[in-house]
């Protein structure tokens, strides 16, 4: 395996850890901070495979690699989108991803493959099916709490995927398994820890590519060809069925309003976000696929999906127009650059404040200044 592709996507996947972090620091939104934590986690797993392709592989560059990016990316870039998207309907798409996640966590469990895992991988499936229900009925009654639920969920789940990482005896030599191509798998692992990944990767993959595609249809000029509604005050029967019909007619929708979206972005009237959250899906998708087709043998692609991946989602996050307020150096004050619209709102801020008037950030609360893909309002009906 080459150290190129591996060694640029770590780089890559630190400078924009390092970006999320300044961005934290600067505006304290827990979107930032979770994904900054998938990042590092994207960055650590890219990094063992760089050094394992320089100096051959050990057991401790195997278990970074599969703890970073076999456990952890993918849950907490979803968590990072579940805190982005907490105001919105967004909950029940959650729920619903937890449910299929601790679905196939239990029928993993009970496979002959994984037998004498113990009670552990029970106990992910039994965890993953109530925070789903849990998810759902904090949605239902309008409370962006769920979001918080979702991160004590990943956060259990991190904790006991370090500690069993940690705690293990040592593998079976050599201390890690490759595949005929020199890939790493996971197979070396014992099963009560391999069987956090499905749970964490499902609904965290899941919630990273659905979310961001439901920002974008947020944002983008809408044409509604399926109705529906997820007010919760409506008679339970037609709720049942508007959520059943949720997902079909989000999709009918987005593709119907796709035309008039790319006249808009031809017109130079797209929201930036749209393309920002497509890029962010696209990011999310492509390593879904080359991982999917790793398992089924073609595992020559499966770094440069890793590499691709990156380079989509850092590409997103620097489309997002609230990056591009300014450009300063990280961690300092020090501003290269200011964008003509952060310059209007500055002198706007200090116009109001000269006036005895709340500023322009104030006066709009909390949803100013976030990233490319939070709605300022709650979601589409």
């Amino acid at each position: 395996m080459s150290v190129a592709v591996p060694g640029l996507t770590a780089i890559l996947a630190a400078v924009f850890t390092v970006l999320l972090v300044d961005q934290w620091r600067d505006r304290r939104h827990g979107f930032q901070i979770a994904w900054a934590v998938g990042t590092l986690c994207y960055t650590l797993g890219s990094g063992a495979e760089a050094l394992a392709a320089a100096n051959g592989w050990s057991e401790p560059l195997y278990r970074t690699w599969y703890l970073a990016g076999g456990l952890l990316t993918a849950g907490w870039l979803g968590l990072g989108t579940g805190f982005l998207l907490a105001r919105t309907r967004f909950g029940y798409a959650y729920a619903a991803l937890l449910l299929f996640a601790g679905f196939i966590a239990l029928v993993s469990a009970i496979s002959p493959k994984n037998a004498g895992a113990g009670p552990l991988p029970f106990v992910y499936a039994v965890g993953t099916l109530a925070t789903s229900v849990g998810v759902f009925a904090m949605s239902y009654f309008a409370s962006d709490r769920w979001s918080r639920l979702v991160a004590a969920f990943v956060v259990v789940l991190s904790v006991a995927g370090i500690a069993i990482t940690v705690a293990m005896p040592p593998l079976p030599a050599p201390g890690y398994l490759l595949n005929a191509a020199g890939q790493p798998v996971g197979d070396a692992m014992p099963p009560y820890l391999r069987l956090i990944a499905p749970v964490m990767n499902i609904s965290g993959g899941g919630a990273l590519m659905l979310g961001a595609v439901f920002s974008a249809y947020v944002f983008m000029p809408k044409r509604r060809v399926l109705p529906y509604s997820l007010d919760p005050s409506q008679p339970g029967d037609q709720f049942l069925f508007n959520l059943l019909i949720a997902v079909p007619a989000i999709t009918v929708n987005l593709v119907a309003s796709l035309p008039g979206a790319a006249r808009e972005f031809l017109a130079g009237r797209l929201h930036s976000r749209v393309p920002a959250t497509l890029l962010i899906a696209a990011g999310a998708l492509v390593p879904l696929v080359t991982d999917s087709l790793s398992v089924a043998g073609s595992t020559g692609i499966l770094a440069l999906g890793k590499l691709v991946g990156i380079v989509l989602l850092f590409a997103g996050f620097l489309v997002s127009t609230e990056v591009f307020r300014e450009v300063r150096i990280p961690f300092t004050s020090i501003r290269i650059a200011t964008s003509g619209r952060e310059r209007a709102r500055r002198r706007d801020a200090v116009a109001s404040a000269a006036a005895g008037q709340p500023g322009a950030d104030q006066a709009a609360g909390p949803a100013v200044a976030t990233s490319s893909v939070k709605p300022a309002a709650p979601g589409p009906r």
